[in-house]
C-alpha cells in the first residue's frame, strides 16, 4: 500500500489508453466525441449504483436514506445532462468526416442507459419494443425489468407509513415523504431534460428528422421519449390536487 499514488490508485495510465479515435488520419473532433460518450458511461454507472441502493431503501421503507441518495442522483444527472454541452461546438461538416467509422454504434445501444431506464420503471410497449430489437435483452437491463419499479416501491413506502399522495399535498407541511417525492419528480424532469437536451444535439449535428448512426430512427426516435415519464403516479397527484382544492 506505502506505493499507492494518485495515477495507481485511479489507474490513470489505463484509463487514458481507452480512447481511441479510429480516423485516419486522426479527426481532432473524434477524441472528443469518445471522451463525451465514455464519460457519459462511467457516470451511468454510478447512478445506476445508487439506484440500487435506492431501491433498498425504499423496500425497507427508510425516507431519510433515500432522499439522501435522491439527492445524490439528481446532482449525477445535472453532471451528465451539462457535458452534453461539449458536443455543441461539433458542426455537422465536421462530424460527416468521421462518422463513418462509428460503423453500426448507435447510443441506443447503451446496456447501461437502457438499465437505467428499466431500473427507474419505464416498462410502456414501445421501450419493450426497442429492447427487443437488440436481442437478447443484456442482463443488467432484464434484472431492472424484473424487479419492482421505483413508482411502486415508493407508494409501497406511503403505505406502510399510513400516508398517500393527496395527504403528502393536502397536509399541514412538509414531511420527509413530500420532500422525497419532490426529489423523485426532480429525478424525472432532470431525466427528461438530458433527453430533450440529447434530441437538441443530435438535431443541430445531423437535423431534425434525420436518421441516426447504424440504420437508428436518430431524432425522431428521440422525440418519442420525450413523452416517457417515470413516475406518472407523482405528476398526475397534482392534477388531484387542484382539482379537489378549494383554493380559488
Amino acid at each position: 500500500m506505502s506505493d499507492l499514488n494518485y495515477g495507481s490508485y485511479l489507474k490513470v495510465d489505463e484509463l487514458l489508453q481507452l480512447q481511441r479515435p479510429l480516423s485516419q488520419p486522426e479527426h481532432p473532433d473524434e477524441l472528443l466525441f469518445i471522451i463525451v460518450h465514455q464519460a457519459s458511461e462511467l457516470w451511468f454507472k454510478v447512478i445506476i449504483h445508487e439506484l440500487s441502493h435506492l431501491v433498498t431503501q425504499l423496500q425497507a421503507a427508510a425516507t431519510l436514506p433515500a432522499l439522501h441518495t435522491m439527492r445524490r442522483v439528481n446532482a449525477l444527472m445535472r453532471i451528465v445532462s451539462g457535458q452534453l454541452g461539449a458536443l455543441d461546438t461539433l458542426p455537422p461538416q465536421r462530424f460527416a468526416q468521421f462518422r463513418g467509422h462509428l460503423g453500426s454504434s448507435s447510443g441506443g445501444q447503451s446496456a447501461q442507459f437502457r438499465a437505467i431506464e428499466a431500473m427507474s420503471g419505464l416498462r410502456d410497449e414501445h421501450f419493450l419494443a426497442v429492447l427487443r430489437e437488440h436481442a437478447p435483452v443484456p442482463e443488467e437491463v432484464q434484472r431492472a425489468l424484473d424487479q419492482p419499479t421505483l413508482q411502486s416501491l415508493f407508494l409501497a413506502l406511503l403505505d406502510r407509513h399510513g400516508t398517500t399522495l393527496e395527504q403528502l399535498y393536502l397536509g399541514p407541511g412538509p414531511t420527509p415523504e413530500f420532500l422525497l417525492t419532490e426529489a423523485l419528480l426532480e429525478y424525472d424532469q432532470g431525466f427528461q431534460l438530458w433527453r430533450y437536451l440529447h434530441v437538441q444535439l443530435v438535431e443541430r449535428i445531423i437535423g431534425p428528422g434525420t436518421g441516426g448512426t447504424g440504420g437508428t430512427l436518430g431524432a425522431r426516435y428521440l422525440q418519442h421519449t420525450l413523452r416517457q415519464r417515470f413516475f406518472p403516479e407523482l405528476w398526475d397527484v397534482r392534477r388531484r390536487f387542484f382539482e379537489s382544492s378549494t383554493t380559488p
